[in-house]
């Protein structure tokens, strides 16, 4: 039933958007925090820019028309509408890696999003979503997978100028992705995103910029409006920056480098079965961006702190990087990237060396959610390339590894595979997968995401299984 409304909006999908006449921005808008736009659309609706739709002449439908809606007569209060509908369904045999029946994920996400601009000094922006699961064997979903109804985003914005400095202040409920995709990111796999509540500050001048932030995370129900609160536990705030490197140090070279410094405050952090609070900092940075062909997303971050009465001590370092076959930036790029999460003390006593991303990009390690960079090392050569103009592909073969024998493996929701504490060996898994991604229309895709996970030496010692995950979802965006 919840397909029909999703399914009648597919011929209007066919028409292409005018690309967003964004002005100058005062910091490259690709590395302000906010995620990629792509013609036109980004992950985080509130980031797009349709003022294109001005000029009527620009419009090709009536959702075109949705896009820009001013309401006074200069055309300065402006609404600006949009939403989505994904159709999804996961297959996974033995999850968990425990040998056992499929599981078959059937998932719907509806949401439907208000961005209000009051001239060129304020904001307002809301968006609620609902998120639906059925299929077989899919246990007890939680919030982010089955929601009737949630608040997902509602925010006020001020911003100006003073000097040659952009400066901004944004209150209430929002995605927050200013930093490496590998720490903290929307978790766009989910039905319903990853969002946080509290302020977010920023300055930018034409090569520099700063965000400060103090948020709470958002303890998602799975009912109606009411049962979606801020939640009290647990706490996030810091400070990111970002500097342009100057193009002339490596002859041409579009870089960025973004330090960062961070808190987690977690009344209830567990490891090893011990639950207690924990503060844990982060101090980092990344390089990332383009010499040449050269593809590059490099990023090192120290975590340090306490749980309970212990230090913790850890380390996260992601490499990856790819290189064009080619002039044409549609060429098919070779690469790999290499990562690390130490690990150890999360069975004993002494220091904790657990690495531990705040709200990190998982699929990354494994589109089945069965991997974490917790006590890991992983190297994956890839492939990605364009068969036609309307379909990107990628291929991927990633070796794993654990950092400390005496510490569990970790899924991605930073539970352990119980026994592989108590089993020797270094070799965790070897993963196949492949994505592809086809743009029916602009407003249309097709995404097909397979992977098989072979259990190695560690696996396979505390009795789990190979896995084969198969994923597909249609999405339709205006």
């Amino acid at each position: 039933m919840m397909a029909r409304p999703f399914l009648g909006l597919v011929a209007l999908a066919c028409a292409t958007p005018a690309l967003a006449e964004t002005p100058p921005a005062i910091y490259p808008a690709a590395a302000q925090g906010d995620g990629a736009t792509v013609n036109g659309y980004n992950l985080s609706r509130w980031a797009e820019d349709w003022r294109v739709y001005r000029d009527p002449a620009r419009r090709d439908d009536l959702l075109d028309r949705l896009k820009y809606l001013p309401l006074d007569d200069d055309g300065d209060i402006y609404l600006t509408l949009s939403g989505e509908a994904r159709l999804r369904m996961n297959l996974t045999s033995n999850p968990q890696l425990i040998e056992g029946p499929e599981q078959r994920q059937d998932i719907v996400r509806l949401v439907a999003g208000a961005d209000l601009h009051i001239g060129e000094h304020l904001r307002f922006y809301g968006e609620v979503a609902h998120g639906q699961i059925d299929g077989k064997n899919i246990g007890t979903p939680s919030g982010t997978f089955k929601n009737s109804f949630v608040r997902q985003q509602y925010f006020a914005e001020a911003k100006g100028r003073i000097a040659n400095v952009d400066l901004g202040v944004r209150y209430g409920r929002q995605e927050f992705t200013d930093g490496p995709n590998l720490l903290i990111s929307q978790r766009d796999n989910n039905t319903i995103r990853f969002v946080l509540n509290g302020t977010r500050v920023w300055a930018r001048t034409p090569t520099m910029r700063a965000t400060l932030f103090d948020f709470e995370t958002t303890d998602l129900g799975n009912g109606g409006l009411g049962d979606d609160v801020p939640d009290k536990n647990r706490r996030f705030s810091g400070v990111s920056a970002g500097f342009v490197v100057p193009n002339h140090w490596l002859g041409g070279s579009k870089l960025f480098f973004d330090p960062f410094f961070w808190r987690r405050r977690n009344r209830v952090g567990t490891w090893g079965g011990v639950v207690a609070p924990a503060v844990r900092y982060y101090a980092g940075a990344r390089l990332w961006g383009d010499v040449g062909r050269l593809n590059l997303d490099w990023t090192l971050v120290h975590q340090y702190g306490e749980f309970e009465d212990r230090p913790i001590r850890a380390w996260q370092a992601f490499f990856a990087q790819n290189w064009r076959l080619g002039e044409d930036k549609a060429a098919p790029r070779i690469g790999v990237h290499v990562d690390y999460g130490s690990g150890g003390g999360g069975y004993d006593k002494g220091t904790l060396r657990n690495a531990y991303a705040p709200y990190g990009n998982n699929i990354y390690f494994s589109y089945g959610l069965f991997l974490t960079a917790t006590n890991m090392i992983a190297v994956a050569p890839n492939i990605s390339f364009n068969p036609t103009d309307k379909l990107r592909a990628s291929l991927e073969y990633q070796f794993t590894w654990r950092d400390d024998e005496k510490d569990a493996v970790y899924r991605a929701n930073y539970t352990p595979y119980v026994g592989t504490e108590k089993v020797a060996g270094k070799a965790v898994a070897q993963l196949l997968r492949a994505q592809l991604i086809y743009s029916i229309a602009p407003r249309l895709t097709l995404t097909t995401r397979a992977e098989y996970l072979r259990a190695d030496t560690v696996l396979r010692r505390a009795g789990y299984a190979n896995s084969a995950f198969l994923g597909s979802w249609i999405s339709f965006r205006f």
